[in-house]
C-alpha cells in the first residue's frame, strides 16, 4: 500500500491487495449483485438474470482461485475466461438462449477497467515507465480474457446439445 500526503494519493491502491483480504463467500455475493445489475442494464431476460449473475461470480471465484495459488494475473484471467464462456455455453444449451447474454454480463468483473485508466491517467502525465507498466499488464490482462473466450468458444457445440437434450 502507499501512503497519501494529504487528500491525493499519487499511487494506486493495489486491487490486488485488496482481493485477497475481502473473504471469497463476500466477493462471490458482491460479484453476483453487480454481474446481475450490469445484466439488468444490458436488458437480459428476466428469467436469465440469475445464471448471469451466477456465471460472473463464477468467473470471478475461478479468477481468485487461480490468483491464490499461481499468482499469475494473466493466468487468473485465462482460467476465469474460459470458465465463465463454458458456464455461459452450458445456460445458453440448457435455457435455450444465445451464449452472449450471459457472457456479456459475465465478463464484466474480468475487465481491466483500472488498468485502463492508469495507463491512460499516466500517458497524459508524461509518466512513461508507469505508463508502459500499466500499459502492458493491461494488454495482457485483455489478451488472456480473449484467449480464455476463444478457448471455451472452440469446444464443439454437440457437447452442449447433449446437456439441452438431457434436459428434455
Amino acid at each position: 500500500l502507499y501512503r497519501c500526503r494529504g487528500w491525493y494519493c499519487h499511487q494506486p491502491l493495489s486491487i490486488y491487495y485488496l482481493e485477497m483480504r475481502i473473504p471469497m463467500i463476500i466477493q462471490f455475493i458482491v460479484c453476483f449483485i453487480a454481474t446481475l445489475s450490469f445484466a439488468i442494464l444490458f436488458s437480459a431476460p428476466k428469467r436469465q438474470l440469475f445464471y448471469c449473475g451466477l456465471t460472473g461470480a463464477a468467473g470471478w471465484i475461478i479468477y481468485l482461485l487461480v490468483i491464490q495459488k499461481n499468482g499469475s494475473i494473466a493466468l487468473a484471467n485465462l482460467s476465469a475466461a474460459f470458465t465463465l464462456t463454458l458456464l455461459a455455453r452450458i445456460f445458453a444449451a440448457i435455457e435455450r438462449h444465445p451464449a452472449t447474454v450471459y457472457l456479456l454480463s459475465g465478463i464484466f468483473p474480468l475487465v481491466p477497467g483500472a488498468g485502463i485508466y492508469y495507463t491512460s491517467y499516466y500517458f497524459i502525465r508524461h509518466e512513461m515507465d508507469s505508463f508502459v507498466k500499466y500499459g502492458a499488464e493491461t494488454v495482457i490482462v485483455a489478451g488472456s480474457i480473449v484467449f480464455g473466450i476463444v478457448f471455451g468458444s472452440s469446444i464443439p457445440q454437440r457437447f452442449f446439445h447433449m446437456l439441452a437434450k438431457q434436459r428434455d
